[in-house]
């Protein structure tokens, strides 16, 4: 894995340098040229036999692979900071001394090719695919249906005092599949006020505890940030008080944990219930006396489980079923090693001969006793991976335990760390987004969260696979990870590339214990002010808090830098300006600051910055580029938000014609500046352009806006805000060929009477209307062919939805929150209407913030017969 993922990093570093206007000619071609000949070879190799140990050959070729790359960018730092336009290039005796080592580890691997007998490995991904990926696809249960009653009995019955049901068993036995099946059961979600769900961990803290509870029952993320944690205990107290709730615990380490938030989550004597899962039975027995203990399957539900994750809906063929019946005994019940043995399976050869050699090595790694034999049996997922998989799932351990990550960031990081091999069929993007269904489908990430768009938002890692992960990573030291206290942390990190710190220390230890960081490529972490530190040729810099950006763009080598917040002496920034040597990044792609600077004021270099991929800011001006023939084309970006008052010149355009996700947000559309400076009807030369957000602060007049717009027809996904467009306008938007998206919010549009034609929307699968004028709603199953996903909010005068909506077959989802009591009706009239036609998969989740609503709501019910429908009321 560490020669792979050198070897693919250097191959970046080089392609990079080809393909850059001003550093191409700082190396000697000829040197360059062999440089790239020896890593083509030895990358053959490498992933041709990458399941088959060479340990000191691949330590060799890291270390070769390292020793160019740091020849390279010492030479380009240097370079770019001395302002150097030297003529003649120099060849660099690192360099060749690197490429000299690379040709004797060569002849080295001929030799051990032509005397063993190396076999190419079985195991391959599928080819990169964008598809989607269907939410909760690991949380399949099998050979668990007596302890689902039994939960489920308790969790409906008439005790009225609050009830806390313990679930035990070790990692991976399936105490959080079985609690989240439960927890999303129809019946379950009807029966209670709210739910809230929180992953405890053993590294915990209150506030986020009372954080992700507070978030899982629909809380603002955004206004929780900024209150204490005495305000967030409060909150959460009252947003329970005197409601039948549902709380889950996940994965509590110590009753410490439960005593310090106890006080909370009130008793209201309703009824209202808590589970909790815990691998300690000391832990569960302080909850209750009759913890539900899970045991390992038998060997027939393990067979079961074991054909669900290898073949999906198929039959295991016949000459396999023997050997495959044997690796399954072998897994010895455990449900989260039949799953992943059962994915690995799924996605190798399928021939009997493989399938033995699989059972061989699972004999091998279960000679230790206790639980490290299901950690050695884990670790096969891992030493069968692909190796262009390895160092992807390895990185994974940046991330802290239970920790619900990003998938559209991890992607950015892999691209930024050099992870991910270049191919002329895909782009990186596309490449990541391949190797995360692949992970997912081998069951090593699971899938926590999908977007509207249908792509992956969010996933997580199993404890125990992550556990594995950080073994490996500490192994391979292709991470440092700082958890300790500072004191503790080691300290000589010189030969580092990569530093984590999940702590929040204080920045002066974290400075001393990074003095020596020389060669660091990457830093993320959660503590602020963590430069400038010794390493020059930093790449990655993710911090959670920054006191400044300024001392950043010293750092030339970045490729991506993320701040969460920036903290100001007195608060809230409210103008940062960029400084002009931003553009001395040569290699940047991703430039990330969310929240606290209400206002980025890019310099005009920022046009200069052929590397850009993704700018991403709360708001961000944008100058115009200056003027110049044959000025440089941002090929490479991809992301602009959000745009403050953008102005989309031709000029604009043509330096950014491959553009995917536009935001842009408008403080001044007077009717003076609208088509001399916005020029929004240029918006549709984007003709790449898939996500295009719009918000307009000041519109003056509305009613010619939407002729000043003008969309491209690549459009996937379409928001706006503040538009008030006229419900007619909308037949222009429906027309668009590929829109699958469509979010309309506060006063996107004006009129009380919508009527879609016929086909108006024929593509689109997600359909968001909120905070709008709509009284009467005139459509049918014509207009929304496809919709999938109905959400409406704060349509506090809408009559009702349209009855024959119903009809839609595709429908899977309808979610009205804050709207009329009669438009709620409405939901679970379609509800029943699908269900009399035989059509039990939609989901109708209604929520109300006043009390007096849902009384309204409940009072009404009464004069229906509900006993068959099931569907979840909140209030909010």
């Amino acid at each position: 894995m560490a020669a792979y993922a050198a070897l693919v990093s250097l191959l970046n570093t080089v392609d990079n340098i080809q393909n850059h206007p001003h550093l191409s000619h700082c190396f000697l071609h000829k040197q360059i040229q062999t440089l790239t000949a020896k890593l083509d070879s030895l990358l053959a190799f490498v992933e041709k036999y990458t399941s088959q140990s060479h340990g000191e050959l691949e330590s060799q070729i890291a270390s070769a692979s390292h020793a160019a790359e740091d020849a390279i960018e010492s030479h380009i730092v240097d370079h770019i900071l001395a302002g150097s336009a030297e003529n003649t290039p120099p060849s660099l005796l690192d360099l060749q001394k690197s490429i000299q080592e690379m040709d004797s580890i060569e002849e080295k691997l001929k030799e051990e090719t032509r005397s063993e007998d190396l076999q190419p490995t079985y195991s391959t991904p599928a080819p990169p695919s964008t598809e989607a990926v269907t939410a909760r696809k690991s949380t399949t249960m099998v050979g668990f249906e007596e302890y689902w009653e039994e939960v489920m009995d308790k969790l409906t019955s008439d005790q009225r005092q609050r009830q806390i049901i313990p679930i035990t068993g070790m990692g991976g036995i399936g105490k959080t599949t079985l609690a989240r099946n439960v927890y999303e059961n129809s019946t379950i979600v009807q029966c209670f006020d709210v739910r809230g769900w929180v992953t405890v961990s053993q590294d915990y803290s209150v506030r986020k505890i009372l954080f992700e509870i507070l978030s899982s029952l629909g809380e603002s993320t955004r206004e929780m940030d900024e209150r204490t944690e005495y305000e967030l205990s409060e909150k959460l107290h009252k947003t329970l008080f005197g409601r039948k709730y549902l709380v889950v615990l996940d994965d509590i380490w110590s009753i410490d944990a439960w005593k310090r938030v106890q006080f909370f989550l009130p008793d209201n004597y309703n009824k209202s219930r808590m589970i909790v899962t815990t691998r300690q039975s000391d832990v569960a027995k302080e909850f209750s006396d009759s913890a539900l203990a899970l045991q390992l399957l038998g060997e027939d539900k393990s067979w079961e489980l074991f054909c669900h994750k290898a073949f999906e809906q198929r039959d295991c063929p016949s000459e396999l079923e023997t050997v495959g019946r044997e690796i399954v005994r072998r897994c010895k019940g455990l449900p989260l090693s039949v799953a992943v043995i059962g994915g690995l399976l799924g996605r190798s050869s399928m021939t009997r001969r493989y399938w033995e050699i699989v059972a061989e090595d699972i004999s091998s790694a279960l000679d230790s006793a206790g639980d490290s034999q299901y950690q050695n049996l884990l670790s096969l997922s891992y030493s069968y991976l692909p190796a262009c998989l390895k160092p992807c799932f390895l990185y994974l351990g940046i991330y802290p335990e239970d920790h619900e990550f990003r998938v559209s960031r991890l992607i950015k990081l892999w691209i930024a760390e050099g992870l991910l091999k270049p191919n002329k069929e895909l782009n990186l993007e596309e490449i990541a987004r391949g190797f995360i269904k692949d992970l997912v489908d081998r069951n090593l990430i699971l899938v926590c969260s999908v977007g509207s768009n249908g792509k992956l938002k969010t996933c997580r890692i199993h404890d125990l696979l992550r556990d594995i992960c950080i073994r490996v990573v500490e192994k391979e030291k292709f991470l440092s990870i700082i958890t300790t206290r500072v004191h503790d942390a080691p300290r000589d990190m010189n030969m580092e590339r990569r530093i984590v710190n999940h702590g929040k220390y204080s920045p002066g230890g974290v400075l001393d214990t990074l003095e020596s960081t020389a060669l660091a490529r990457s830093l993320i972490c959660q503590s602020p002010a963590l430069l400038p530190f010794k390493s020059r040729m930093l790449r990655v810099l993710v911090e959670a808090y920054g006191d400044s950006l300024a001392p950043t763009f010293q750092q030339v080598n970045l490729r991506l830098l993320a701040y969460e917040s920036v903290r100001a002496p007195f608060g809230w920034i409210r103008t940062y300006e960029l400084p002009p040597s931003v553009s001395l990044l040569w290699n940047v792609q991703t430039l990330i600051v969310d929240r606290s600077i209400d206002k980025v004021v890019a310099p005009s270099e920022i046009w200069e910055m052929q590397r850009l991929r993704h700018l991403e800011f709360y708001r961000i001006w944008l100058p115009d580029p200056p003027p110049s023939e044959g000025g440089c084309v941002l090929q490479n970006l991809r992301t602009v938000k959000t745009a403050l008052d953008f102005k989309c010149s031709e000029e604009v355009c043509k330096r950014t014609p491959n553009i995917r996700k536009l935001k842009i947000f408008y403080q001044d559309f007077s009717e003076e500046t609208r088509e001399s400076s916005h020029c929004l009807h240029n918006i549709c030369s984007f003709d790449r352009l898939e996500s295009l957000s719009c918000c307009f602060h000041t519109v003056p007049n509305r009613d010619d806006l939407l002729q000043s717009l003008n969309f491209p027809s690549s459009l996937k996904k379409l928001t706006l805000q503040y538009c008030e467009l006229h419900w007619d306008d909308l037949t222009i938007i429906g027309a668009l060929p590929h829109l699958e998206v469509l979010k309309l919010k506060c006063q996107a549009v004006r009129g009380h009477q919508w009527c879609p034609v016929e086909e108006g929307f024929a593509r689109l699968k997600f359909l968001e209307v909120d905070s709008c004028y709509l009284i009467k709603w005139d459509a049918d199953d014509s207009c929304f062919p496809v919709l999938e996903t109905l959400v409406l909010g704060g349509l506090y005068k809408l009559d009702e939805i349209p009855a024959d909506m119903a009809d839609i077959a595709t429908l899977q989802s309808v979610c009205v929150v804050e709207c009329s009591v009669s438009a709620a009706i409405s939901a679970l009239r379609i509800l029943e209407q699908k269900l009399d036609n035989g059509d039990d998969d939609l989901r109708v989740r209604i929520g109300f913030r006043e009390k007096a609503e849902l009384e309204e709501f409940k009072e009404k019910m009464k004069f229906y017969d509900l006993s068959d429908l099931s569907f979840q009321v909140d209030r909010l």
